[in-house]
């Protein structure tokens, strides 16, 4: 008789089986937490600062802004460093007395990549960290503006505050929210877009004399447009001075120094003659040069026009309109006929020394005094045309604002 088959082993199958299930099983138990210390270690690992760092700028972010800051609740900053990532070069900053925030010192570099770490301490003096890797946004990918004023000037009461973007923007409406324009004054002060490049701030009528206007640009990190980002963060302070309004009279070819609501002089002036007449209107002064060469072939009047070097000139317009002391021709057309090529002449003296009337508005001129111009037959000035948005009626203005609720 044959033997009989052996017969399978289930049982050492199953018990196979089962160490590796009982394998299994403490594995997940490990990886389940079976790690975490019990006792007195246990409480203190529980025991976890809530103190929240943030950082303004995700870590591998890109195009960041120039003043990336730290802010932290729960708990005070104790050290920030922030470092260039090529090179190690520290960047300088400061904590707040209060600890509850930390920016650099300087703006960064554009393009730039850097390394930030910061470290806090909440009330328990338990530690927290953060840190971030970033690259600041590319010279191709941002925008700022030129603006004036600047600070700490004082001005007349028609200087408006004048921006003047290096990209087009598209993105208005924020980009107009992170800046704001107030007074001391209490006046009400409303944003108006010429094109795409240029925001202008007033208020409805001229500034308070002796008012405070703060200006507070916080553009860093704000989208412009498609592929453009702001990098800027300045609050700016300048001074309204006196109120000082002078008035020409093309009629009579006068000038009127108004100044605090008193007239304080009556100079006779030239202005622009016949065929080129001097433009109507409320001017700004927004320059001033003791003395400038003016070449007429630039303001196309020919290659072989006047070249002169001009005393006591004071810009009104960007296309060349200026009040300026007039030293050549017969002194007897000053009061009585337009002789210019629409600029308004003062008689004065070659390299402008003396006592001459030219020399005597110059001096006491402010960059934002007003020329106000009338009864010329030229055409009003344009708004953009200078700082002379005074020339648009109010209503205008605030629709041309890209907050509408101005």
């Amino acid at each position: 008789m044959p033997d009989s088959p052996v017969p399978a082993r289930p049982s050492a199958l199953r018990i196979g089986v089962s160490a590796l299930c009982a394998a299994g099983a403490l594995m997940l138990s490990a990886c389940g937490g079976g790690d975490w210390p019990g006792g007195a270690d246990g409480d203190k690992a529980r025991d976890t600062s809530g103190t929240k760092i943030k950082i303004a700028a995700e870590d591998g972010a890109m195009n960041v802004g120039l003043h990336p800051g730290v802010q932290v609740s729960g708990g005070k900053l104790t050290d920030v460093k922030l470092v260039q990532a090529d090179n190690g070069a520290e960047v300088k900053g400061s904590i707040a007395a209060d600890g509850s925030s930390w920016k650099p010192s300087k703006q960064l570099e554009r393009g730039t990549k850097y390394k930030l770490v910061a470290n806090a301490k909440d009330g328990k003096g338990r530690a927290a960290t953060e840190n971030r890797t970033f690259t600041t946004v590319s010279s191709k990918n941002s925008f700022i503006a030129s603006y004036t004023p600047d600070g700490g000037k004082t001005v007349g009461v028609g200087m408006p505050v004048s921006f003047t973007f290096d990209k087009v923007i598209t993105n208005k409406k924020d980009v107009q929210s992170h800046i704001t324009v107030t007074s001391s004054s209490g006046q009400k002060v409303v944003g108006h877009w010429f094109g795409s490049q240029r925001l202008d701030f007033r208020p409805e009528q001229y500034w308070k004399a002796g008012s405070k206007v703060t200006l507070k640009i916080d553009l860093d990190g704000v989208k412009g447009g498609q592929g453009v980002t702001g990098v800027q963060s300045k609050t700016v302070n300048f001074t309204v001075g006196r109120s000082q309004v002078s008035t020409v009279d093309m009629n009579t070819q006068t000038m009127t120094v108004v100044r605090d609501g008193k007239t304080v002089k009556s100079i006779p002036i030239t202005g622009g003659g016949p065929k080129t007449p001097t433009y109507n209107g409320q001017m700004v002064i927004s320059e001033k040069f003791t003395q400038t060469r003016m070449d007429g072939s630039t303001v196309g009047f020919g290659k072989d026009s006047y070249k002169l070097d001009v005393p006591h000139a004071m810009r009104l317009s960007t296309s060349g309109t200026f009040v300026h002391g007039k030293y050549w021709g017969d002194l007897s057309v000053f009061g009585r006929a337009g002789t210019s090529h629409g600029c308004i002449g003062l008689q004065d003296s070659e390299g402008g020394g003396g006592d001459a009337p030219g020399k005597w508005f110059f001096d006491n001129s402010l960059i934002g005094d007003v020329v106000s111009v009338k009864n010329s037959p030229e055409r009003t000035v344009k708004p953009d045309n200078g700082l002379n948005g005074w020339n648009m009626p109010w209503a205008e203005w605030q629709e041309g604002s890209a907050d509408r609720t101005s």
